[in-house]
């Protein structure tokens, strides 16, 4: 039986080549990673008219507002600038406030949306966003109640399976730091089960809204226990060494 010392690999055991590799992939992922937080702020904030990302800006997505549609707090708010002409937002609004009909929709608001809107919003260039690309899933937005069900299940089937894999393979590589190994343990299992709750708590926001602290406590939970281990690995690989001098 090989000597426990031979049984566990650490970074200094690792090639340079090894090492550059897995720095890039971090590299990469931390970056990637901030870009998805500047996503996710533009995507949220201003739904309440106020401009920055709030707690209600949370609420309003995915629980909604009773005196206002999902479509009409983001065109008073932060895709207000999107429009092209000025008029069109009242148009838009004076359609919400009459029942959002498919026949107005078909004749007024289509061309509007197609024209200024679904170059963002539909599901092959960004699942994350409501789909403006025809009347069934425009109209969900267009009354009240936030992210619908199906909305969320997609976004959620996107979001588990895409971080999964990125969480596993960072967690492979800060399984080489020098660390203790308890805490190991509970640092890889961290993010994971703070994706999980960050993904439930979506669901359970559209009827509690109080759980909107929920989602950002486990969103920024993930995107700390990640960032901590990436920071670490890469300290380690480069500039670590627990060799006596």
């Amino acid at each position: 039986m090989a000597p426990t010392s031979e049984r566990y690999r650490r970074f200094q055991d690792i090639s340079v080549s090894e090492r550059i590799l897995n720095t890039v992939f971090l590299l990469t992922i931390g970056l990637g990673y901030l870009a998805a937080l500047a996503n996710l702020y533009y995507t949220h904030q201003g739904l309440d008219g106020k401009a920055g990302l709030s707690v209600e800006d949370v609420v309003i997505s995915y629980r909604g507002r009773h005196d206002q549609t999902q479509l009409g707090t983001a065109i008073n708010g932060i895709m207000k600038s999107n429009l092209r002409y000025a008029g069109d937002k009242d148009v838009i609004l004076r359609w919400i406030q009459a029942d959002a009909n498919e026949a107005a929709y078909n004749a007024v608001i289509a061309p509007i949306l197609n024209r200024d809107c679904v170059v963002c919003h539909t599901p092959s260039v960004n699942p994350s966003l409501p789909d403006l690309t025809h009347y069934a899933t425009v109209s969900g937005v267009a009354h009240a109640g936030g992210a619908s069900i199906p909305t969320l299940v997609r976004v959620s089937h996107i979001h588990l399976f895409g971080i999964a894999f990125i969480l596993f393979f960072i967690g492979r590589i800060f399984l080489l730091c020098d660390l203790n190994a308890h805490v190991k343990r509970v640092a890889v299992v961290i993010p994971f089960a703070a994706m999980l709750l960050d993904v439930l708590s979506w669901f359970v926001t559209k009827e509690i809204s109080s759980f909107a602290y929920v989602v950002i406590f486990s969103g920024t939970l993930m995107g700390l226990s990640m960032g901590l281990q990436i920071f670490l690995s890469v300290y380690q690989m480069w500039f670590y060494s627990n060799k006596p001098s």
